[in-house]
């Protein structure tokens, strides 16, 4: 890809653009959100047409137009955003438009069949007629990965592959990565993520602000140059600072949590002030947890204290009502109306402040709020008319805490709130986390990243199986950590046990 050119009304996101792929490598594609790395990848896969430069596959130019013309010479592409029909089946959504006839008639049980041959491959545990909406975001990602390998791809991209996947499903990813390469496909590989760079990538390419930056090779450029050449600048790491919040008022406790084997009788607390990171293994009941507390998923017992008054929380208002925000870790569906624009997105969940006489929704006032947070939180969009759907991932993260914000809860839970973004962005989240700790709001952290984890927390609740099976203080260590994320439920008990005997 040489010199590609591309805008968009109000921005322009790329300018001089390229990209160079040779045959069986892994060449990651690196840069902030709204660096342009997505745009490229959607330009030679045929989602945007370029409005300048020249694409050339095995040295001939070539034009493409659209998604199937991509496909057909060879170009697939798995989404950070996943694109499937929830209400079709694995295999259905894998083949969707190429499906084995018999006659007139879809060949169900060929179908199937091809489907399962590729789960083999894959070493995936799963049912080709299984409907995808019953599936974790996890296996509706590894379901994409299904689609891009059905294709026989050989220019194959990957745009950020591992966000919702656990550490044994990224190896099992990695050996189908390196089987690809051994047949000489090429692999664009875009990821936040520098250690998964480390170790799967031969080259990397950088973007900044939709230009080229440079290209390097992964195994002999230090992650601290990489860093410094995506944001032009050099980042700190502070060091994390545990305040003493033990004379300070419990904000939010939760006693006895159960809803079937999901959670399983969890109680912890959370003071004002303080960070609590939720840590535990992909399945552990973290975001089960996180939902039943806020409403979205009813519970069979137990009780939610806010501000030491028993509330009853049976639906997501009731929970915003007594000043909980909850930051989904699927954005969006569940965080964003993304057909709507930045404005309207941060003012939904507090729209009664923008109702004046007559019921009239105060236009002036939405836009100044909106601009406040986009400077506030340095939200990259040309305006707050700008449809959410439009932004980049970090970006469109960045509305979500707004949103909260206006709501000025006083317990905020962030599922997974950094994921698919990078590091600069990064690094203003973790600032903003800390500010709002500051400022005297309790703040529960879920991630699946343990640095991210011990970086944040003041506490560190741990949960294995739907259990509760040990709080750590922070600055534990990861082995302190994944030593009660893999606690067999067994041990837990006779853990409790020893404690009340002690």
């Amino acid at each position: 890809m040489v010199d590609i050119d591309k805008a968009f009304p109000g921005v322009r996101a790329l300018s001089r653009a390229r990209f160079e792929l040779r045959a069986g490598e892994v060449h990651a594609l690196m840069g902030e959100n709204g660096a342009g790395k997505s745009t490229l990848m959607k330009i030679l896969s045929g989602v945007y047409t370029r409005d300048a430069g020249q694409v050339r596959l095995n040295g001939q130019p070539v034009e493409i137009t659209s998604p199937r013309q991509a496909q057909d010479m060879g170009i697939g592409i798995i989404h950070q955003e996943l694109a499937l029909m929830r209400d079709l089946t694995a295999a259905q959504n894998i083949f969707i438009g190429r499906e084995p006839r018999r006659a007139f008639l879809l060949d169900e049980g060929a179908l199937n069949r091809d489907t399962q041959a590729i789960f083999d491959s894959m070493n995936l545990k799963l049912e080709p007629t299984v409907k995808v909406e019953t599936l974790t975001i996890a296996k509706q990602q590894m379901v994409e990965i299904a689609k891009a390998l059905s294709y026989q791809s050989r220019v194959l991209i990957m745009d950020e592959p591992t966000a919702a996947l656990n550490d044994a499903e990224i190896a099992e990813l990695f050996t189908i990565i390196n089987r690809l390469k051994a047949e000489g496909v090429g692999i664009v590989y875009i990821s936040h993520k520098m250690d998964e760079i480390k170790r799967i990538s031969d080259r990397v390419t950088i973007m900044r602000d939709g230009e080229y930056v440079g290209t390097v090779p992964a195994a002999d450029t230090p992650i601290e140059t990489i860093i410094s050449m995506m944001v032009g600048r050099t980042l700190t790491n502070d060091a994390l600072v545990i305040p003493d919040t033990s004379a300070a008022p419990v904000a939010l406790e939760v006693r006895n949590l159960n809803r079937g084997r999901e959670i399983r009788d969890v109680s912890f607390s959370v003071r004002k002030g303080e960070i609590l990171g939720l840590a535990g293994l992909m399945g552990a009941g973290r975001t089960e947890v996180a939902r039943a507390i806020f409403g979205a998923d009813p519970r069979e017992s137990g009780e939610i204290w806010v501000n030491g008054n028993r509330v009853g929380i049976s639906s997501p208002q009731d929970a915003v009502r007594a000043g909980i925000g909850y930051l989904s870790e699927d954005r969006k569906q569940f965080g964003l109306a993304t057909g709507l624009d930045v404005r309207n997105n941060i003012a939904l969940a507090s729209l009664e402040r923008f109702i004046g006489p007559g019921g009239v929704i105060n236009d002036s006032a939405m836009h100044e709020t909106a601009e406040k947070f986009i400077r506030q939180l340095s939200i990259k969009t040309p305006s707050d008319t700008q449809e959410a759907r439009l932004l980049s991932g970090g970006n469109q993260q960045k509305v979500v805490i707004a949103k909260w914000l206006l709501r000025d809860c006083d317990i905020l839970i962030f599922d997974e709130p950094t994921r698919g973004i990078d590091v600069g962005a990064k690094a203003e989240i973790y600032k903003l986390l800390n500010a709002l700790a500051e400022q005297g709001r309790a703040i529960i952290v879920i991630s699946s990243e343990l640095p991210e984890i011990l970086r944040l927390s003041h506490r560190i609740a741990v949960m294995c199986e739907g259990r509760l099976t040990g709080v750590l203080p922070g600055g534990s260590s990861q082995e302190e950590i994944m030593r009660l994320a893999t606690l067999r439920p067994s041990a837990v008990a006779e853990t409790n046990s020893e404690r009340k005997s002690a």
